[in-house]
């Protein structure tokens, strides 16, 4: 893939709803209990480390993905490739890893008001990122689910 395609998947058990995803695992920084270091008990036996997660087909846009949404184009990209969308969920697999990545997701979602977005999430209690997470869910078009 190009760094400037915008690869988005179709979640099969959403009536093929467009996904915006990563690869678990590594950007799932809530994942792991901060005090502990133990893998959070909703983690194991993450769907999103078998299966078809395994084919390179399904894991390349995830690889993909976390290195174009850094594209300064990127949010502009992200809203022109929603155009058509009216349902999008983000992350069937990994999460928001980044603050920046908060920031650019509230931002697409802010200039796609006829979209409804979903995005499961369990980085909303990381400091850094919690503040864009907080502000996502303030939007009338938006859920924020603990996943």
């Amino acid at each position: 893939m190009k760094l400037n395609e915008i690869a988005i998947s179709k979640t099969s058990k959403l009536d093929g709803v467009g996904s915006w995803s990563l690869e678990a695992g590594l950007t799932c920084p809530a994942s792991i209990c901060p005090t502990s270091k133990k893998v959070k008990p909703a983690c194991v036996g993450c769907y999103a480390k078998k299966g078809n997660y395994h084919r390179p087909n399904v894991k390349e846009p995830r690889k993909h993905n976390r290195n174009d949404w850094k594209r300064s184009e990127w949010v502009d990209d992200m809203v022109a490739e929603l155009d058509y969308h009216r349902y999008f969920r983000w992350f069937d697999s990994g999460d928001i890893y980044h603050p920046q990545l908060a920031e650019k997701i509230y931002h697409v979602m802010k200039k796609t008001p006829w979209v409804k977005h979903w995005i499961p999430t369990l980085s909303f209690d990381i400091p850094k990122i919690k503040p864009w997470v907080e502000k996502m869910a303030k939007l009338k078009n938006v859920v924020v689910r603990k996943s």
